[in-house]
């Protein structure tokens, strides 16, 4: 009797993520104080094993069981309500309520911490949770930053009435939140906004069409409107805060009209909603609006990188996974030269998108704290990241699925899935085009490209310390940033845009991942030299002249060890068996 051998295809389903990074852990020595580390590492341990499994398993199924907008009661009378399927909200509640991400950067007691927990901490569970879900961390960012907006520009008796509800991590009691900003005729070009504001029996009362509204049942959301005689553009736009209800209980004056049927994050409801002359609350002075929310876009934006660096993440695991774990003609697939090229491009855009939102983090950190000069590098930051990590996303995730083959195009694995979402980081809160234009009008208007040169000169100066000058990493952002100024101030180059953006992007991100190979040789000296690598890769193959023709250098050659170190120990098949 004829016996054969049969292959089943590698499936990394039940690892911790977390214990399969071991760069991650590295870098949050680099980034959080030995307190804050020791806080962190359980929940990020958890979170790992939580996203491994059962939340994948979730977001599998919420992904294939959408919402549903309903109008009416089976009676005929109005009840609108959006239905939302039990693994969404068992995600919800992980997200908000057992973890709290919405909350730490607002409030004590996350975690039984005696303080606000520092940005770097819920970037990094975001960097895990997105790993299995992406929807969520739209409504997730959305509280999140919507929180802070109101903090900071509303007036005490607004924040005192809704920072509980905004904060809680009870989920009969959370007020999740919104922004509801792009109308059919104003989606990047936010000053031809039409939504009216009136001043009607002593309150404000919109009027309009929101065209894209992601978490449209939210209890608050953010709005942009022009009051009446406000005047034209950006400046006669003033910021209100809309709630669902009102305080007698009853259903605020707008109506969800349906619910969008999109490529992706289909487990998150996307809709249009028609403003009746519904009640809202002026936030900070009229006038402002289109400064005040833009602090709202940006945190947005950040969250963006950072789920777009996690999905990148998510895909270079399991090509990494599948290419230890898969043999074809008589070989792993890891060890075939062109497999190991392909795994290494994917390897440096992950990192690249790491090291600059983890860095991002920390420069946020120092800009809420007062620190001016950090706050025009956050200004620079913000688009970069936006513009170059989620468009570095789409590619590391087309090749995820491509490294799987023909599984990868089946949606009961999350290739499909992930490839799905990563597309919509390059469309939330500016496309490419106009976060690259952003780039150039921080440089021209607010000097943000002096303020970061002198910060990675200051970086490189720790780096030289450890490691001595890196004069290629030195002279590739030179180059970058002469060309991003030229660009910035002459609109007739406006067409480099985008290239000058990504050349000071990837500069940015070698000159950083460089600092932190310093500081991980300082701290613990564990695969510190792979920060140096990567860097010295993204120099040579985005910043440096190359043949295309030529034979690889040797360099490039050694380069490629990296991705058998880029995996914790026990990931293969069997140890996800």
């Amino acid at each position: 009797m004829a016996s054969s051998i049969h292959q089943n295809i590698p499936d990394s389903a039940g690892m911790n993520v977390f214990h399969a990074d071991p760069a991650l852990a590295e870098l949050l020595r680099v980034y959080l104080a030995p307190e804050m580390l020791a806080l962190a590492l359980p929940q990020l341990e958890r979170m790992g094993a939580l996203v491994g499994g059962r939340l994948e398993e979730l977001a599998l199924t919420a992904d294939k069981n959408p919402p549903v907008l309903h109008i009416r009661a089976r009676n005929g009378a109005p009840r609108e309500h959006i239905e939302k399927h039990p693994a969404y909200q068992e995600l919800e509640r992980v997200a908000f309520g057992e973890f709290g991400l919405a909350a730490m950067s607002h409030r004590a007691g996350v975690f039984g911490a005696d303080d606000k927990l520092p940005p770097l901490v819920k970037y990094a569970l975001v960097y895990l949770f997105v790993q299995a879900e992406f929807g969520l961390c739209c409504p997730l960012s959305m509280t999140d930053s919507l929180t802070r907006t109101l903090v900071k520009f509303g007036s005490p008796d607004l924040v005192a009435r809704y920072i509980d509800q905004l904060t809680s991590q009870d989920m009969d009691a959370l007020f999740q939140g919104s922004m509801f900003m792009t109308e059919q005729v104003a989606g990047s070009d936010v000053g031809a906004i039409d939504t009216t504001a009136r001043f009607e029996d002593g309150e404000w009362r919109l009027y309009g069409d929101k065209w894209f509204c992601s978490n449209p049942d939210a209890a608050l959301g953010m709005v942009l409107a022009r009051p009446e005689g406000g005047g034209a553009g950006t400046k006669g736009l003033s910021l209100f805060l809309l709630p669902r209800h009102l305080p007698d209980g009853r259903r605020n004056g707008y109506r969800i009209l349906r619910l969008k049927d999109k490529m992706g994050t289909r487990s998150m409801a996307s809709g249009e909603i028609a403003l009746e002359g519904a009640t809202a609350y002026l936030v900070g002075d009229a006038g402002q609006g289109f400064k005040q929310m833009t602090d709202m876009i940006n945190m947005s934006r950040l969250a963006n990188g950072v789920r777009s660096a996690g999905l990148m993440r998510r895909s270079v695991n399991e090509a990494l996974f599948i290419a230890r774990n898969r043999t074809a003609f008589g070989k792993r697939l890891i060890d075939l030269p062109l497999m190991r090229r392909q795994l290494m491009k994917m390897l440096v855009a992950a990192e690249q998108g790491r090291s600059m939102v983890f860095h991002t983090a920390r420069v946020l950190q120092a800009s809420d704290g007062g620190d001016a000069g950090m706050a025009k590098v956050l200004r620079i930051l913000t688009p970069l990241v936006k513009f170059r990590t989620c468009r570095d996303a789409r590619k590391v995730a087309g090749d995820a699925m491509e490294v799987r083959g023909g599984c990868g195009y089946i949606e009961e694995w999350s290739d499909a899935r992930v490839l799905r979402d990563a597309h919509l980081g390059s469309i939330w809160e500016g496309t490419s085009n106009i976060v690259a234009l952003d780039v150039a009008r921080a440089v021209r208007r607010e000097d943000a490209l002096s303020a970061l040169d002198a910060y990675l000169g200051g970086l490189a100066g720790e780096t030289a310390d450890v490691l001595g000058p890196q004069p290629a990493i030195a002279d590739g952002f030179r180059r970058a940033a002469d060309l991003l100024d030229a660009v910035a101030h002459d609109r007739a180059r406006e067409i480099e845009t985008r290239a000058a953006a990504s050349a000071v992007y990837n500069a940015t991100s070698a000159g950083i991942m460089a600092w932190e190979s310093a500081r991980l040789t300082a701290v613990t000296n564990a695969r510190a030299g792979d920060r140096l690598e990567l860097a010295q890769a993204v120099v040579r193959h985005k910043l440096a002249a190359r043949d295309p023709l030529a034979a690889p250098e040797a360099a490039e050659a050694g380069a490629l060890a990296l991705i058998e170190r880029t995996l914790g120990d026990g990931w293969t098949a069997e140890a996800a068996e």
